[in-house]
């Protein structure tokens, strides 16, 4: 076994436990903090695959602004720990469903795509870095603006969601 592998594995099993504390964690800021942990490991992972602007791309923009900004409005509104809210009763069948679907669909990519793994190959070490960080950005500022601009919508909304979905009304007991 190879101490890239073994990194690998350590770091797999990092990701999936903070992605599973993510999940079942009460408490909305420690799910925040869970996240930024697996936000970590996945720019080690981006690191470990020789794409260091893309590793430091994941630690200044998701975890640092973007989650900086979600615990902000988790800390301004109050809702470190909502109460259970009543689910409908659809909910939680369509959502086992749904979740069956996606691991058959998983294991069917995991084993149909096997076959034809690709190699990864190191970038080369004659391409000028500032010239493709230039080609790179004039890419996502030119080709790729709408999903650059719809994704900072969504997250404009979602700020929004969580508000509306935690604001008392007035005279209601704090």
């Amino acid at each position: 076994m190879s101490s890239d592998l073994i990194v690998f594995l350590v770091l797999s099993l990092v990701a999936i436990a903070t992605a599973l504390g993510m999940l079942f964690s009460k408490n909305a800021v420690y799910s925040a903090l869970f996240l930024v942990l697996n936000f970590v490991t996945v720019a080690i992972f981006y690191l470990l695959l020789g794409a260091p602007f893309i590793a430091m791309a994941q630690i200044t923009v998701y975890a640092g602004a973007i989650m900086v900004l979600f615990l902000f409005v988790i800390m301004l509104l109050g809702a470190e720990s909502l109460a259970p809210a009543n689910s409908l009763p659809w909910q939680k069948p369509l959502a086992i469903l749904l979740s069956i679907i996606l691991a058959v669909e998983a294991t069917y990519l995991l084993f149909n795509r096997a076959g034809t793994g690709m190699a990864v190959v190191a970038p080369d070490a004659s391409v000028n870095t500032m010239e493709s960080l230039r080609e790179m950005a004039l890419a996502l500022f030119n080709q790729f603006l709408l999903p650059f601009e719809v994704t900072s919508i969504l997250l404009l909304v979602a700020m929004m969601g969580a508000i509306v979905l935690t604001r008392q009304e007035k005279g209601a007991a704090q």
